[in-house]
Parts: structure tokens; sequence; C-alpha cells
């Protein structure tokens, strides 16, 4: 199939995407290993993960505010240049040799601050780019570039660096979140959505939160993607310890535990440019109930064959899933949603959906520090299909044409 051309603007916001992803693949991947080194409970490690998620339950409803409010752009800049500042204060502090576990989760709450508000920008940016028809070539390139930087490119590079010491880490993200903001400075034109009358931000948040309570189909995908969230990061909170370091049940050191993130940023990228492909064969219900399906069952092979032979191939079929499914979910909301209420509804939307992250960390955390990690494993499965299966109510192609914004 041939891809339409998605011009300059485009192009520019690309680049400027994979070099801050690259930034934030390296505190996401670096932050739950230097955890892992400094601690083995996996309370402490899983904490980690809900620091660096908290910050959605906190600010996600404002952010959407602010970004139907301010030019998306110059939003999506400003907090690059606080992040870089944040991170760059951080490797200062860490090679001074402040206490490397306290100063982790202050830095990646921090960052998980200025993430909410970059990325729910950046989400509704999109539309103001690119066409209508576009949108799903183009969230299909974006989301290729996002997880190969942050997992393919980020994951190896993060376990090389642990070695090195936390202030690599911070140093070369922040240096990379400079770089990004310097690049994005040459997206030209203004990216503010046209909103003739004046409102209060209280009034603004409730609009927002008004429309995603009254829309049957995007209130039932919100649901389910809270679900998913809380279930996978319950799962994936706490398998570093499964698959890394002395007593583990892969046995992996942190290079290698790197490695084998790898495999999730290839599925990742190949699901993301397969997405088109798969809308067109099996369509978007499909995809977007059966892709959570297969992915939740995937789950169960890393606990019943803890093998990396194993383990591998199966993490590059779960990421494929993921990556199409999150594709064609993105693309979806971005054409049932009014543009001067994107940003608010998305905020909405990813308030239900990453709200649910700090929660499933922390469920993970406990459960294995009560039980063992094989329970949080199996509980994880129960919760995500149990989301699926609810969700498959409301979704069906009919709705989803009936919805959409002419």
């Amino acid at each position: 199939m041939k891809r339409p051309p998605l011009g300059g603007k485009f192009a520019t916001l690309l680049t400027a995407t994979g070099i801050g992803n690259l930034a934030d693949g390296l505190l996401l991947t670096g932050a739950p290993l230097l955890a892992a080194s400094l601690t083995r409970s996996p309370l402490l490690v899983s904490l980690v993960t809900a620091m660096a998620s908290l910050p959605w339950l906190i600010f996600a409803l404002h952010a959407g505010a602010l970004a139907d409010r301010r030019d998306r752009k110059k939003i999506i800049i400003a907090l690059a240049w606080t992040r870089a500042a944040l991170l760059l204060s951080a490797a200062v502090a860490a090679f001074a040799g402040l206490a490397p576990l306290p100063l982790l989760y202050v830095v990646v709450f921090l960052a998980g601050i200025s993430e909410v508000f970059s990325d729910v920008s950046s989400q509704s940016l999109i539309p103001l780019v690119v066409t209508r028809a576009q949108l799903t070539s183009a969230n299909s390139r974006l989301m290729a570039v996002q997880n190969a930087a942050n997992s393919f490119l980020a994951a190896p590079l993060a376990g090389v660096l642990i070695g090195f010491g936390a202030f690599c880490v911070f140093g070369i993200a922040g240096f990379l979140f400079t770089l990004s903001a310097l690049v994005l400075i040459r997206l030209r034109g203004s990216f503010r959505a046209d909103r003739p009358e004046k409102t209060t931000v209280r009034a603004d948040i409730a609009q927002g939160i008004s429309f995603l309570v009254h829309h049957r189909l995007l209130r039932s995908v919100a649901v389910l993607s809270g679900t998913l969230n809380l279930a996978f990061t319950a799962y994936f909170s706490i398998f570093v310890l499964w698959a890394s370091g002395p007593g583990s049940e892969i046995g992996l050191t942190p290079p290698e535990y790197g490695v084998l993130l790898v495999t999730l940023a290839v599925g990742s990228v190949m699901g993301a440019f397969l997405a088109e492909f798969l809308v067109l064969r099996l369509g978007e219900t499909m995809l977007i109930l059966g892709g959570p399906s297969a992915i939740s069952l995937l789950l169960l092979v890393p606990w019943i064959v803890p093998y990396v032979q194993a383990v591998a191939p199966t993490f590059v079929l779960l990421a494929i899933c993921l990556g199409a499914t999150n594709v064609a979910l993105v693309s979806m909301r971005q054409r049932l949603i009014p543009p001067e209420l994107l940003g608010r509804v998305n905020s909405s939307y990813r308030l239900i959906g990453m709200g649910t992250v700090p929660l499933g960390a922390l469920v993970g955390g406990a459960i294995g520090s009560a039980t063992n990690l094989e329970t949080v494993f199996v509980s994880a499965v129960v919760i995500a299909l149990s989301g699926v299966l609810a969700a498959a109510a409301s979704v069906s192609p009919r709705r989803i044409l009936a919805a959409e914004i002419p």
C-alpha cells in the first residue's frame, strides 16, 4: 500500500518525537533497572513506575484544558526544556553521590508531570498537522518512531549506561530533551485550536468530562484502556525481578535485560506499521478487542516457560498486537472528538486510561510482596481479559461509524 505524503511539518514533528522518546525510553528503562540494583523489594521497585505515572491522576484534566487554550507546539517545547533542566540537574546530583533511590523517585515524578502535559498536547497537535484521511498513516509512523526510540534504541543503551552510574542515564536523557526542543522550534505556524468563546479552566474541564461520560463508545474504550493498563503495569512493574538479577527465574544481567526489551520495541514498530493493513483486513473493532485478548494470553508464557528463547519471540508477538491496537485507538479518538475539545476529552480519556497505571504498579508490588510473582502474573491476565469482555458489549463497527464527527 502506498502511503500518502505527510509534508515537511510532519517530518519535523516526527524527528522531534523520536529524539524526545529516546530520552523518555532511557528514563523508562533505566529507572527500574537502577531501582532493582539498589533493592530486591518488589514494592520498592514497583514504586518507581507508580511515581512516574502518578501525575496522570493529578494533572491530566488540567493538561487537556491547557492544550485547548494555548499553542500546542509551544507547550511541548516548554516542557522539553523543563525536563532537560530537571534531568541535567539530577545528573549533577547523582554524580555528587546523593541518595540514589529517593532521588530516583523524585526525578521520575517530576518528569512524569511534564510528560502528562506534553503527551496530551502532542496527541492534540497531530490533527492540526495532517488531514483526517492521513490520521492513521501519521499515527502509525509516529508510534513506530516512538516505539523504536523508547525501547529498540533506549533499552540496550540504558542497560549499558547503568553500568557507569545513574548520572549517565540522567545526563544523556537531559541532553536529548534539549535537542528535541531545538528541532521542534523549526515547526512553523500556529497550532492553537479555534475557540471563539472565553470560558474558565473549571468550565473547560467539566465540558471535556461531560463529553466523554455521555459518549458511550469513548467511555467504554476508556474503561478498557484503564483496565488493561492496570493489569499490564502490575505485570511489568515486577517483571524485572522475574527476569534480571540474583535469584531471578530467567537469570539475565541488566544489559541482557535491556536487550530482551528490544524485542518489545521490534514488535511495537512492526505493529505500528502493520496497523493500516490490519484495520483494512480485520476492521477497527477486531483490532481493538482482539489485540488486547491476544496480549493477555501471551503474558502467561514467561511464567509457564521462563527461558529467554521462549520469552523473546513472545514479546515480539505481544508488542505487534499492542502497537497496532494503539494506532487504531488513537486514530479513532481523533475522528470522534471535535477539534476544539480534543485536548480536554483526550485528557479525560487518559485520566481513566493512565490513571490506573500507578494503582497497577502498587497492586503488582503489593501482591508480589505478600505472595509471589506468579500470582501477579495470573491476576494481571484475569483482569485484562475481564476488561475486554466488558468492552465487547459497546464496541462495534456500526457504533464507530455513527459516532464519527462530520
